[in-house]
């Protein structure tokens, strides 16, 4: 057998309709196999916790080889994954179409999908995955739920975590008594039909983070497109499930995937182009969604009309050209942290690209996982593993000296944020603290003076 596969990454479709799929004896033995070949690679120790913690766990067992690891000890390793793929993107030379077939990330999903089979997922987590009926109850609270998950709030976060599990120092996204699909309908942009992209259609996938969180992404994101003559619609009939596929809910997000595609089928057989504000929503649209349901047309269709923002600009510059009108910024030193699921997404630096067609722009790019993970950053159990996983990017922001921080991923920003503030290094102090700003198509509106 080779040692490594030198040809790109391929990935086989998830069989999650087959009963084989939820069977438990299946399963462990394919999880020994794949743990066994990794715990004699251990090229990815330095990815997320749940590498550490195989090798730990079978270095601990009696002879020091997986067979005499138990099974019931696999779990916390299944619990550190999130899912994140930069395993399968970046580090292992095992994966398909190498013969030993290795995808961790998506075994890592089956185990949740038979623990969720199984009703093992907890109640709170379950919960709290629901985005869209969340985000819209909390709408009609937003500045009272806000104040009480305010970090600052002890008791209330106190509470809280008691409550459903989430720890009292991890941020929590603030949501919005208007949210960005509303807002936009109320005041959409000038279209420029001058510009150069003049003659260009695109949906705007706004994202439940964008849409119930921080309406400023998309807002930015629309006006940027108006200034360069791209006709938008926002369309947003529901979340693309990354927060039930972490659970192994994969009905669920099948489910999600019908939804969505067939609401964009009639915009994209007019020529319209599918644009997401988020890299998680755009991998899911692009990747997971045919790998869960190969078989759809529409979905298949959706994965090739699928762009994320930072991508889609991009493209624009490189094929007709930015319309004129980008100023340097005011405070030009920028930090980017380059998310784990834009570069799964196999597109390249997309945002550092973005980000210097601003005039003088001072960048310093950050390609490593914050250590976030969507929600599971904000658990109890896994907050303090997550500020530990990204201690390397905190320390490398810090460090950078930058007027502005920002990330693809909008909660990777934020916990980037606290790492940062947790920095004891000895150091003096900044003078001023660096903005944080959730995106970079906000740093690209800004340069047109487009702030929203």
């Amino acid at each position: 057998m080779s040692e490594g596969g030198l040809a790109a990454p391929s990935r086989h479709p998830l069989d999650w309709r087959n009963q084989e799929f939820y069977d438990e004896t299946k399963l462990d033995a394919e999880l020994r196999r794949i743990f066994d070949i990794c715990h004699g690679c251990r090229r990815c120790f330095n990815l997320c916790d749940s590498f550490p913690r195989l090798f730990d766990l079978v270095d601990a067992a009696p002879n020091g080889e997986l067979d005499t690891v138990e099974s019931k000890d696999f779990k916390p390793i299944v619990d550190a994954c999130t899912l994140c793929d930069m395993c399968y993107m970046t580090k292992c030379p095992y994966v398909p179409p190498h013969e030993f077939n290795l995808d961790f990330p998506h075994l890592m999903l089956r185990y949740r999908a038979v623990e969720a089979k199984k009703g093992e997922v907890e109640f709170a987590d379950r919960e709290l995955a629901k985005t869209d009926r969340n985000g819209a109850l909390a709408a009609y609270v937003a500045p009272l739920g806000n104040w009480a998950t305010d970090c600052a709030h002890k008791t209330a976060r106190g509470l809280l975590e008691k409550a459903v599990g989430l720890h009292r120092r991890a941020f929590l996204p603030p949501y919005q008594l208007k949210s960005f699909v509303a807002r936009e309908k109320a005041s959409s942009p000038a279209l420029n039909r001058e510009a150069p992209a003049f003659g260009r259609k695109a949906v705007i996938y706004a994202t439940c983070y964008a849409n119930y969180n921080e309406p400023v992404i998309g807002l930015a994101a629309s006006a940027v497109l108006a200034k360069n003559g791209v006709e938008t619609e926002i369309v947003y009939p529901h979340c693309c499930g990354m927060p039930m596929l972490e659970q192994g809910a994969i009905e669920e997000v099948a489910n999600a995937a019908k939804t969505v595609a067939a609401a964009m089928k009639p915009w994209i057989d007019k020529g319209y182009d599918v644009i997401a504000l988020v890299p998680s929503c755009a991998l899911m649209l692009k990747t997971e969604w045919p790998l869960i349901l190969p078989e759809d047309e529409d979905v298949k269709h959706l994965s090739k009309a699928t762009s994320d923002i930072s991508e889609y600009i991009v493209a624009i510059a490189r094929k007709e050209g930015l319309a004129p009108g980008l100023s340097a910024l005011e405070r030009g030193g920028v930090a980017l942290h380059v998310s784990c699921h834009s570069r799964a997404q196999n597109m390249g630096q997309k945002a550092r690209e973005l980000i210097k067609l601003i005039p003088g722009v001072d960048l310093q790019v950050i390609e490593r996982c914050s250590g976030h993970g969507g929600a599971w950053g904000c658990k109890t159990e896994n907050f303090e593993t997550a500020l530990k996983v990204g201690a390397p990017v905190a320390r490398q922001a810090a460090q950078s000296g930058k007027a502005v921080i920002t990330s693809e991923c909008p909660l990777a920003g934020h916990h980037i944020a606290q790492g940062m503030a947790l920095i004891g290094d000895g150091e003096r102090p900044r003078v001023a603290a660096p903005e944080l700003v959730a995106h970079p198509i906000q740093l690209i509106a800004k340069a047109y003076g487009l702030e929203a």
